[in-house]
């Protein structure tokens, strides 16, 4: 059974740093693309980041680029966000997932299993 677990969230100021964890169990990275999506009150699920195993391809959405970094540790299988200079518009719900249907690595459409969220919210 696939699970994944989120944590790190929380409250910080603007210009602030949190690191997320996505405690994964039931595959390997090595098996599936994974990725961080984030939903804010009001919009749609997106794409944060995520990568692709085949090539180790890493896509960062424009917004976060140069600012958020993903990672993994496939010995504890442990993903990780990264995310410095955080913005107020960085406020949302964040959430680790891995893919199940063929498609582009960096939609949301694609990805079958999902954490249950940890809060992001970034103050100015």
């Amino acid at each position: 059974e696939v699970q994944l677990v989120e944590s790190g969230g929380g409250l910080v100021q603007a210009g602030g740093s949190l690191r997320l964890s996505c405690a994964a169990s039931g595959f390997t990275f090595d098996d599936y693309a994974i990725g961080w999506f984030r939903q804010a009150p009001g919009k749609e699920r997106e794409g944060v980041s995520c990568i692709r195993p085949s090539d180790n391809s890493i896509y960062y959405a424009d917004s976060v680029k140069g600012r958020f970094t993903f990672s993994v540790d496939n010995a504890k299988n442990t993903m990780y966000l990264q995310m410095n200079v955080l913005k107020p518009e960085d406020t949302a719900v964040y959430y680790c997932a891995t893919k199940t249907a063929s498609g582009p690595y960096s939609s949301v459409d694609y990805y079958g299993y999902w954490g249950q969220g940890t809060q992001v919210t970034v103050s100015s």
